[in-house]
This record gives C-alpha cells, structure tokens and sequence, in this order.
C-alpha cells in the first residue's frame, strides 16, 4: 500500500488491539505512532506533529475526556478519533463535548476506522485552509477560516463543529432551522449523533456568545422546530 504521508496518534492500552490496528493502519499507508498512556499521548501530540489522533476512553493513568480536552486547550484543529467500548449515549456527547470529533464503539471493523479516518482528513483540509470569511453577531466576530471568536480585546478557539453550525445558522440567518437539517448538514449519517447532541453545541455556543445565556439575543429556540440566528 502506498504511503499516505500522514500520521497517527493510536492511543490505545490493549497490546492486541493497539498492534492489530497499528499494523492494520500501515498497511493503510499511515505512519503510526502509539501509546498507552494519556499523558505520554499529550506530550507526543505536541513533538511528533501528528495529523490525527485515535484516543481510547479507558486508560490506566488518565481517562480519554482529559487527555482530550488538554489536547484541544492548545490545538483546535487537530482531528480526533474517540474508541470505547461504552456504547451509551451520555458517553458519546460527553465526548463530543471534551472536543472529538468523531467516537465509535468498540468493536468495530477497520474499513469503517478508515472511512472515518479519511472523513476528518477532508475536514481538517477544510478548517486549516486559509480564509477571510468572517461572521458578525452582535459585538462578536467570528473569523471561520482561523476558527477564532472575538469580543473586545479577548479571543478565544472555537471547535469544528461550533463553527461549522454558525456558518449555517448564518446562512439561514432568521429562519427556523430544525436539530434534524442541523444533524444532516454539521455531522451527516455516519456520525449518528442524537438531538440532544445539537442541544448541548448550542448551549457551548450560547456561553461564548451571549451576554445573558438565560435571555439569548443571537441564538434562539424555536419551540417545536430548532433553533435560529439573529445577528
């Protein structure tokens, strides 16, 4: 198989299940380089400048939601791929929530990790692409391209996701926008998240850019519906 050039974080603290996929991924043409620890994961993900990151939930030094969300404190871009054998649902928003991007449930096959895998290297491709767009709400700014929201003099990182679901409410700025055209745009099928994952995304959203998050000016609930911008 020919090399792909890009690399692989496997954070995984099963030796059978880490070599199996490791060798699985080479074959794939990945460069692979791995892990048990979540703490050896956070300082490799900063020296080996990986391009993505396949993140166990269950680790003996740390669970998967903290090494995640260390991760993400100094990268907002870099994709990452949860696996655990939990399938319920609280466990899959938490982590989306911590900042993954994508989470499948043990077991699972190989051609579908790759499916995935090739799905967050096309997002990827798209959020590092340089760009001017910007989106203004109320004092906000919101530069997409540089995935960053300002108020004022602060600034802070926004996830994939976060700007991905305010370039559509944008788009559809006044209208009524239902959690299922939300679902089908921002995540499509295969992800197969739930309404209330859309819920929790616009909560994290309305504590970034609303004044009063209990009194939404910019994001709000259409009751029966969705939700809708107004700039």
């Amino acid at each position: 198989m020919e090399e792909t050039g890009q690399s692989i974080l496997l954070v995984e603290d099963d030796p059978a299940l880490a070599l199996g996929l490791s060798d699985s991924l080479r074959f794939e043409g990945y460069r692979v380089v791995h892990t048990a620890k979540g703490e050896k994961a956070i300082e490799l993900a900063k020296s080996e400048h990986v391009d993505c990151i396949i993140l166990d939930l269950m680790l003996p030094d740390m669970n998967g939601y903290q090494v995640c969300e260390t991760i993400r404190a100094s990268d907002p871009i870099l994709p990452i791929l949860m696996l655990t054998a939990r399938g319920q649902e609280a466990d899959k928003i938490r982590g989306l929530e911590a900042g993954a991007d994508d989470y499948m449930t043990k077991p699972f096959s190989i051609g579908e990790l790759v499916a995935r895998l090739r799905a967050l290297f096309r997002r990827a491709g798209r959020s590092v692409r340089p760009s001017s767009a910007e989106i203004r709400i109320g004092d906000i700014n919101v530069e997409t391209g540089a995935q960053t929201l300002t108020r004022g003099s602060e600034t802070e990182h926004l996830s994939f996701y976060e700007v991905e679901l305010l370039k559509f409410l944008w788009e559809r700025q006044g209208e009524p926008v239902s959690r299922d055209e939300i679902l089908e745009k921002i995540w499509g099928m295969q992800a197969n998240p739930t309404n209330r994952t859309v819920d929790n995304l616009i909560v994290k959203l309305r504590r970034k850019i609303e004044v009063d998050q209990r009194m939404p000016q910019h994001i709000l609930t259409v009751y029966g519906t969705g939700y809708k911008l107004v700039p």
